[in-house]
């Protein structure tokens, strides 16, 4: 026996000649112990979020312009400064808005841009071009305000109050809070949104200034050298007992609305005129530029939040605060720990009778969002090595389960090391993977579990090398062929790139880990736990049952195989019966209407607890309007019985989400413009979805907007990265002029197509504007400039700050502002009527200095990469909800879209056109791009994965041939994955992809066991076609137990609306790819290789057999 053992070790593998070194090395346990205590550790320090940090960097930047029209700024500061930031290295693209008086550029970095070396760039390039403009042109300088994933708040805390105070009073309370809110580690910025501010208003009566001899100018510059004083120096003061220095200071401050009425400003008639003589001085709250508010739903009575005494539709005003957090901090820590300061501060900084609602807590759904899938995989865990201990054993299954635990917790410091976070996507990763990271060990313990019944009497230290050898050339190049599936996806490009990351080197880092450990730990384990010789008896009853499986199955596939192998024909029929089934399985995408028609779409809705409804007013709209028109909105929603509670803001945007960054919904700052932000009850607390919520209130909502002649858009969290919107249509052209009317009636065609909705435009209707006209000679022979006309009537509207108050308390500068009184500012009487000041000293009304003139407002100009452009967005309802769809519906509306005698439209689906002066063109953006952009990486990464498993069997196998069969399976996964769709009537997403790319490795991981197993039996003897029956017959058991540990990772998934089309693809792709395998690849293999093998020793073979 030892005689017969030596040599037989001598020629083990590097698999073999590893599992003997460990199999009883002392070391072996200490670094499992090691391996678990990383993984502990891992799981305590990796910070927990709910989606992955995707580190897109923008900049905005702001160049006033005062005065100037749209064409003026556009053409003198935003194409130059756009000119200018195009050289930055790494920008994705550049965009440039062009209003009256300020040009606002936007700088988009590529994806994975780090912030400070983006911004240091920019800064780089706008110091080094700080001369691109004329010093005395106009232009203010430059103001920059860099937006990145950071910038998005982790935690909104509102606050409101039963006895409905005035949002000036909820606001000081918030400004307190602010500084205790930033005293919470991690915490990097705390805003308050909402409020009106304080300022001490100085109301004009033009009537009272006139008789006085006292003009609008003068005072603001009276004002200013009342509001002074500065250190002026010091004196020996000889007074005290000692000489010493006495400082002095000369002047003062204004501290009170008392001490600026007392100010004397100017003399009539000899005598002192006081400034509340000709105005009317108080302090208060600023006139309201936003609105905020507060408004309990239906649910919030059920929901125990502490808002049940009041009834659903309420309006409370309110402010909010928001915290965000500093990179690389846990999101989780950071919100409990500001959560827990507000309760601290009640009753204290908090006064009683104001509640604070928490109205987002990312922290809390990250927390809440890994808590589950940690749960979700202990139990994919438990319920593999449940399965391995059904078909193997109890002692086989503890093996099994200790190399999985140990290679998650190893794969858990790995991810960590590499930088992720624990977010829903590195931990499907993980779940997902658990059916593939227990293939190794499976097949190990198998094969020794496997020779141990074939050498009974051989002890187990010697039949694991050999055990552990004998697969362990296919068990490397297996593992090898999923990790060179799955890596080529890290290269995905793009938002999705970094989005989906995790899976690719996640499980590929988990694979390697699970090899080392299948060929260390589990042969150490094998040894302690398996029992051999005597102790076997004691075992028998779990390896009867194997025995007793093996004859079966050896009929079964005898009687399934023969035909095949008997016959061309059989083998003819089979490939058209599989043609026929992969023609129908493609098929069932070109009929997404039908019962069985599965539907194409980037990503499916998260069933998150919040939704917007963004509302554009028509420019011109009063902010009480637009107010009044979400207050009508908001009083349908109220009464939802799912919504919990909602904010509005009105001539403000709400804290942004991810979609907002994107979309730069921070920037919407105008009257016409404002927001609903929707929060629903909990998931486990309502029947629908969050995206069917939002489908169902759609039309109602459109219906409530167009009683405002509002535009209403309903807008979710979005699956993975956001886009300016699902379905964008870049108009470009020769000429303004016919952009704007080219965009009109695309918008139009939009509207004429099924299921398109929250259709808008970048146009601006028409809204009045009067131009005050100087009239030149009559200013000028009076010693009027035109800038002095110009400053007078901007104060006189929208307040002139002549000083500030010192009043020793406040947070924020409070201004001391003059303005024409609220209800002086309807009509231009009022305004005309203001006095002015002559080099003689006469006053002369405004009336007599200009001329009214009306027209329309200045529209907004829009560039995109240098090119000035004009944008048409639409979502998509309906019952296919993919904009991919919403695309094929419009384009045959186009053809009657085009202007007339303009030519013909040209359409663009990739990239800008390249000369948009000859022709008007039309380019495809938004979703489609996105999604154009993540099929085309995805798909070279299938393609570079399918390069790499057929060079790694090339290496192993030594034959061209021999992996073109190994990989023949690989398309058979469609049979399983679309119908697969059809049947649980899901969508194909990119997550279904990621499936199937990850099928192609797992699928090819069974036919080299295969083809691995043919080789080995025909080189020990046995005849060609009895082999290739046996291979399947021994090799279907760990075939089977490695494909329904996969399924069973994937059945985790399944509930999931975003991964459920990776667990669909996994679950359906293995059961049906799997029992085609067990049948193709004998059959394929035999066709291919039975007259190279079979027929050179036909007698000898057939001699073998029987003995």
């Amino acid at each position: 026996m030892q005689e017969e053992h030596t040599p037989s070790k001598a020629r083990l593998g590097a698999s073999g000649r590893i599992a003997a070194a460990f199999q009883s090395n002392a070391i072996t346990p200490l670094l499992a112990l090691v391996a678990l205590l990383l993984g502990l550790f891992a799981v305590l320090v990796t910070p927990r979020e709910e989606e992955p940090q995707i580190n897109v960097t923008m900049a905005n930047v702001l160049i006033p312009f005062p005065g100037a029209s749209s064409e003026n700024v556009q053409n003198m500061v935003a194409r130059p400064a756009e000119q200018v930031l195009s050289q930055i290295a790494g920008i994705e693209h550049t965009y440039s808005v062009a209003r009256p008086g300020l040009a606002v550029l936007t700088v988009q970095f590529k994806v994975g841009v780090p912030r400070t070396e983006a911004l240091v760039r920019l800064y780089d390039v706008l110091n080094a071009n700080q001369d691109w403009l004329p010093r005395d042109l106009g232009t203010l300088a430059p103001i920059v305000k860099p937006k990145g994933i950071d910038d998005v708040p982790v935690l909104a805390v509102t606050l409101w109050s039963r006895d409905a105070l005035a949002a000036n009073d909820l606001e000081r309370v918030a400004r307190t809070l602010e500084f205790e809110l930033k005293s919470v580690p991690g915490t990097r910025e705390v805003q308050t949104t909402g409020g009106p501010g304080r300022a001490v208003h100085v109301w004009l009566d033009p009537v009272r200034l006139r008789e006085r001899g006292v003009d609008l100018l003068g005072l603001k510059a009276t004002l200013a050298a009342a509001n002074f004083g500065m250190p002026s120096g010091a004196v020996l003061d000889p007074s005290g007992k000692a000489p010493q220095m006495l400082s002095v200071e000369t002047g003062e401050f204004l501290t009170s609305a008392d001490d600026i009425g007392a100010l004397v400003v100017g003399v009539s008639n000899g005598k002192p005129v006081y400034l509340n003589e000709v105005a009317k001085v108080e302090a208060g709250a600023q006139q309201p530029q936003r609105y905020v508010w507060f408004t309990p739903g239906a649910a919030s009575a059920t929901a125990g939040t502490g808002t049940a005494a009041v009834s659903a539709g309420q309006v409370y005003p309110a402010v909010t605060l928001t915290v965000t957090k500093k990179p690389g901090e846990n999101a989780v820590d950071v919100s409990r720990a500001a959560r827990t300061r507000v309760d601290a501060l009640r009753n204290t900084v908090i006064p009683a009778n104001i509640e604070t609602t928490v109205t987002r807590d990312y922290g809390e759904t990250a927390a809440e969002k890994a808590n589950k899938l940690i749960q979700k995989l202990a139990f994919a865990t438990g319920s593999v090595i449940l399965l391995v201990g059904l078909a193997l054993g109890r002692r086989e299954a503890v093996i099994v389960g200790s190399a999985v635990i140990l290679t998650l917790m190893a794969t858990l410091f790995a991810s960590w090391a590499w930088g992720f976070t624990l977010n829903r996507v590195s931990l499907f990763a993980l779940i997902f993977s658990i059916g593939i990271l227990v293939d190794d060990a499976i097949v190990v313990v198998e094969n020794i579990h496997r020779h141990q019944q074939l050498e009974p009497g051989k002890p187990l230290r010697e039949i694991i090398p050999g055990a552990v050898d004998e697969v362990g050339g296919p068990t490397i190049l297996a593992t090898l062929t999923v990790i060179a599936a799955l890596l080529p996806m890290a290269f995905v490009s793009g938002l999705m790139g970094p989005y989906m990351s995790p899976i690719p080197i996640n499980s590929s880092l988990g694979m390697a880990i699970s090899l080392a450990i299948a060929f260390t730990v589990t042969p150490w384990l094998a040894l302690k736990l398996m029992k051999s010789h005597g102790a076997a008896g004691g075992h028998g009853a779990v390896a009867e049952n194997p025995k007793g499986l093996g004859p079966k199955l050896q009929r079964l596939f005898t009687r399934v195989l023969t035909p095949f192998l008997a016959g061309a024909r059989q083998r003819w029929l089979l490939l058209a019966g599989i043609l026929a089934a992969l023609a129908l399985s493609v098929g069932l995408t070109l009929v997404p209407n039908s019962v069985l028609g599965v539907v194409l779409k980037m990503l499916p809705f998260d069933n998150k607890s919040e939704f917007q409804v963004v509302v554009e007013m028509p420019s011109g709209t009063p902010l009480e309007n637009t107010a009044a028109a979400l207050h009508d909105l908001g009083a349908f929603l109220a009464q939802q019985p799912e919504v919990l509670d909602l904010q509005g803001y009105a001539g403000t945007a709400s804290p942004i989400t991810f979609n907002g960054l994107v979309r730069q919904y921070y920037l919407r700052a105008d009257a016409e413009q404002g927001d609903l932000q929707v929060n629903l009850v909990d998931k486990h607390h309502r029947s629908d979805k969050s995206h069917a919520i939002a489908q169902r209130l759609r039309p109602e909502l459109e219906k409530i907007g167009a009683r405002h002649n509002a535009r209403i858009k309903v807008v979710e969290v979005p699956p993975g990265p956001p886009v300016m919107s699902p379905l964008v249509a870049e108009i470009y052209g020769p000429d303004e002029a016919g952009r704007q009317q080219l965009a009109q009636r695309v918008a139009r065609a939009f509207g004429q197509t099924a299921d398109i909705v929250g259709i808008d435009t970048s146009l601006k209707e028409d809204a009045p504007r009067a131009h005050l006209t100087v009239r030149r000679q009559r200013a000028e022979s009076l010693g009027i400039p035109v800038a002095a006309v110009a400053q007078t009537v901007h104060a006189a509207l929208s307040g002139a700050d002549a000083a500030f108050l010192h009043d020793g308390q406040s947070k924020y500068p409070v201004p001391v502002r003059l303005q024409l009184p609220r209800e002086s500012q309807v009509g231009l009487e009022a305004l005309l009527a203001l006095p002015m000041k002559a080099r003689n000293g006469q006053m002369v009304p405004l009336s007599e200095l200009v001329q009214v003139e009306r027209g329309v407002i200045d529209k907004p100009l829009f560039t995109k990469d240098l090119l000035p452009v004009s944008y048409v967005f639409g979502d998509m309802g309906g019952k296919l909800d993919s904009p991919l769809y919403g695309l094929f519906g419009i384009r045959p509306h186009l053809a009657e879209a085009a202007l007339p005698n303009a030519g013909e439209l040209g359409e663009y689906w990739i990239h800008q056109p390249a000369d948009p002066y000859r022709a008007y063109a039309l380019k495809w953006d938004g979703e489609s791009q996105i999604t154009y952009d993540t099929f085309r990486d995805m798909g070279a990464a299938y393609g570079v994965g399918l390069i790499l498993i057929y060079l790694l069997v090339v290496a192993q196998f030594r034959s061209y041939l021999t992996p073109l069969v190994i990989m023949a399976p690989i398309p058979l996964t469609i049979i399983g994955v679309m119908p697969g769709h059809a049947l649980l009537g899901a969508q194909f997403t990119a997550t279904s992809m990621i499936g199937m790319i990850a099928l192609a490795g797992i699928i090819v991981r069974n036919s080299i066991l295969l083809v691995d197993f043919i080789e080995l039996q025909v080189r020990q003897g046995m005849d060609f076609r009895d082999a290739v029956v046996s291979s399947a017959a021994v090799r279907a058991q760990p075939i089977a137990l490695t494909g329904l540990a996969a399924m069973i990772g994937a059945f985790f998934i399944l509930d999931d609306p975003i991964f459920n089309g990776l667990a669909i693809s996994l679950i359906f792709g293995i059961l049906v790819s799997t029992l085609l395998t067990l049948v193709v690849i004998p059959v394929l293999y035999y066709a291919l290789y039975r007259q190279r093998i079979a027929l050179p020793e036909p007698r000898a073979d057939a001699a073998v057999t029987p003995s």
